[in-house]
């Protein structure tokens, strides 16, 4: 059985979840609106890997026991004014996910609870791999800045991720 504490904040973390997804479509339909389809799949597809992970988490309270509360999901932001600026809120958006998934083992660890600490660790691993993913990419923008040609062919190169 889940504790109310653990129940709670991975409630909590649902939401987050869920916020992530909608910022990450958000994201999406910013980079179909400006001509950047291959930005745009690149972040459809961060959006369904964001929902797969809140629907991790509700899984994992129901088999524990618990309950899960939905709660309202914030609205994010819709636009951006340049690719480099949303790239960098997403990077700065999963520093924030690592911060919460780190604040969430740390309660898990002091109450004990084991079951939720293992659960995370797959979560911890998953953070470094989001922060991982993003960097090249940043990197890359701050060399190319408002370069059309070169945006265009990042536009492209990203369109191959997987959905």
């Amino acid at each position: 059985m889940i504790g109310k504490t653990i129940e709670k904040a991975i409630n909590e973390q649902i939401n987050a979840e869920l916020y992530s997804f909608y910022l990450y479509l958000a994201m999406s339909a910013h980079f179909d609106e400006t001509g950047f389809p291959g930005l745009a799949k690149w972040m459809r597809a961060q959006a369904q890997e964001e929902m797969s992970h809140a629907l991790k988490f509700f899984g994992f309270v129901h088999e524990r026991g618990g309950t899960v509360a939905l709660a309202a999901i914030d609205q994010p932001k819709g636009e951006w004014p340049t690719v480099l600026t949303a790239f960098k809120a997403a990077h700065a958006h999963e520093q924030y996910i690592t911060k919460r998934i780190s604040t969430l083992m740390d309660k898990a660890i002091a109450a004990k609870d084991h079951a939720t600490s293992n659960f995370l660790q797959w979560f911890v691993k998953e953070q470094v791999e989001e922060e991982a993913a993003l960097d090249p990419i940043i990197t890359r923008l701050e060399a190319i800045g408002d370069h059309p040609g070169a945006l265009y062919y990042l536009d492209h190169e990203l369109s191959k991720r997987g959905a």
